[in-house]
């Protein structure tokens, strides 16, 4: 349920075209949707500026299917992460114009619903090139939250000419969101060069002592730079998300969108 669906329930009311019994049934059944195996949170996008997000993996193609007709069927954007191409072929059949990114395991619909609400832009980046599909889950994310996006992709340390010679890029950022694998050293460096907010994405990227992803947790846990906040590992959609609300403009986040 978005803003402007409860103003259009509340002005029928007030019209006199809804009893006052009608409209409380209208608000509760557009608060959830059972579907047995599911219950939707319709009532998420005015709560938290978004519809609820699925994650498919663990789902069944024809689970995910049916979830994502239901947001797409109350006219919210669509967003799937952890996708396979079995679920998404279970989601096109349902959802019309639907979108596989096969790098960031994401499935999109209703693209036209998508407002634009950043206000500045989101930028991502990667250690290395191993990181990338981690840093996609995360750009489709903030994409489908209505935010500029830019990417800047294998500067590691194990160079750091490269990402230094990126600091014109760094600093026009409004939001950066670093992934990193093997001791997740970027982090640390670029939120000791940015005065903007830093999320780090630590991944299982690395041999056998970064424990996958364990190691590049810690180091990102324990980063001296100020200002860095870490996600879980291989979190790219969490990244993303927490980027769009940092992202908002005051008057977005006031309101829910």
């Amino acid at each position: 349920m978005t803003d402007r669906m409860l103003h259009q329930l509340f002005a029928r009311f007030k019209s006199g075209a809804l009893t006052e019994d009608e409209l409380l049934q209208h608000l509760s059944s557009r608060m959830y949707e059972s579907l047995g195996f599911a219950t939707v949170d319709h009532h998420r996008e005015m709560r938290q500026g978004f519809p609820e997000v699925i994650f498919s993996e663990g789902k069944t193609p024809q689970q995910v299917a049916g979830i994502a007709r239901a947001i797409v069927r109350r006219g919210s954007v669509l967003l799937a992460t952890r996708a396979s191409r079995a679920h998404f072929a279970a989601v096109k059949k349902v959802v019309r114009g639907a979108r596989y990114d096969a790098e960031a395991r994401t499935i999109t619909g209703n693209a036209s619903k998508v407002v634009a609400q950043g206000r500045g832009t989101i930028l991502v980046v990667t250690a290395g090139t191993s990181d990338i599909p981690v840093a996609a889950e995360a750009v489709v994310t903030a994409t489908v939250m209505g935010n500029e996006v830019a990417s800047l992709f294998d500067v590691g340390v194990a160079g750091i000419h490269r990402i230094l010679m990126q600091s014109q890029k760094l600093r026009q950022a409004t939001v950066i969101i670093v992934v990193a694998g093997m001791e997740g050293a970027l982090a640390s460096v670029v939120g000791g060069m940015v005065d903007v907010p830093v999320i780090a994405v630590p991944t299982s990227v690395g041999y056998g002592a970064n424990f996958r992803g364990v190691s590049a947790l810690l180091g990102m846990l324990n980063s001296c730079a100020s200002g860095v906040t870490v996600v879980n590992i291989d979190n790219g959609f969490g990244a993303g998300y927490a980027a769009s609300l940092m992202n908002r403009s005051a008057g977005d986040r006031r309101h829910g969108r």
